[in-house]
Parts: structure tokens; sequence; C-alpha cells
């Protein structure tokens, strides 16, 4: 089995949970923030929409700087409604599922390096970037979102099972 049919179930699981959730966040309540320090809910809801998009050049790309020193790095687009990041998260999980599919398992074990400033911050195969730093990222900000979600009183939605709003599986 490729490496990529082992990690399309889980990503097809993650990205299933994940936009349930970011549909969830009501609009008026985007500059919400549960501590002075916490992002908002608008902030930790953009950055879980576009964390897929990181897939490709992860993919595509040995290495990548995020704050080079001759120039910006790679913008992180904020969105104004649930329904933009749900449409942006759809657009970067797909374009995100297509590149896993057709990345071979010699690239996946190829390794991808982040800099930053022109220095070395990581280095790893291709396969545990796209573990750790994008799904397991994503499972993260995910698990911070359903916390804000709860503190707003709104509904938190089952991901691995049954949640106080839905105890029914």
């Amino acid at each position: 089995m490729s490496i990529a049919a082992r990690v399309l179930p889980a990503f097809d699981h993650i990205v299933q949970g994940t936009k349930v959730h970011l549909a969830a966040i009501p609009d008026d309540k985007l500059d919400w923030r549960p501590h002075p320090k916490s992002w908002t809910a608008g902030e930790i809801g953009s950055h879980l929409a576009n964390l897929p998009g990181w897939t490709v050049p992860t993919l595509t790309l040995d290495e990548l700087d995020v704050a080079p020193v001759d120039g910006e790095g790679p913008k992180q687009p904020e969105y104004h409604s649930s329904a933009e990041m749900v449409a942006a998260f759809e657009e970067n999980t797909a374009a995100a599922r297509s590149a896993i599919e057709s990345t071979s398992d010699d690239t996946f074990m190829s390794n991808w390096t982040m800099l930053a400033g022109g220095v070395e911050r990581f280095s790893m195969p291709k396969i545990s970037v796209v573990q750790a730093f994008i799904l397991d990222h994503l499972i993260h900000h995910r698990g911070q979102l359903t916390v804000y979600l709860r503190m707003l009183d709104v509904p938190v939605a089952q991901t691995y099972g049954p949640t106080a709003d839905f105890p029914e599986m």
C-alpha cells in the first residue's frame, strides 16, 4: 500500500471534523477571545482554514523560508465569516488531497526543510511534515476551537464520538 493510500483516510476524517467546527463559528463572535493572550475566534478559524494549504508547498518544494531576509514570507489570509473560512478550507483541502494522491512514496520520504531568515528550523521527511506539521497541527487547533465554541455556548459536534451536545452516535 502506498503512503498516500495510508494517509488519505486520516486526512479525510480530520478534514470532515474540522469543517463542521469551522462552520459553527458565530460570525458575530469572530473578535471574541477567551484570554488576552489567545487568538480571536476569527484568527483561529482563519488559521485552520489555511493550514491544509501548506500541503502543496511541503510536497512540491524541498525547503521554504517563512521569513526570508530579502523579502516577505508567505501570507496567510484572514477571513471575515465562517462561510469564508469553510470555502477557503474546502479549496485548500481539495488541493492538499490532490497533492497527497499524486505524491510518490520516494517524494514522501525525501526531506523538507523549514527556514526562517535563512536559518534551518527543522528538516524531516515530507510524510512526517504532513503528519506532524499539517494534520496534527489541524487537530491541535481544532481542539482549541472546540473549547472556544463551548465557552460561547455553541453546540460542539462529534469528531471522534459523542459530545455533551450530540450524545447519540
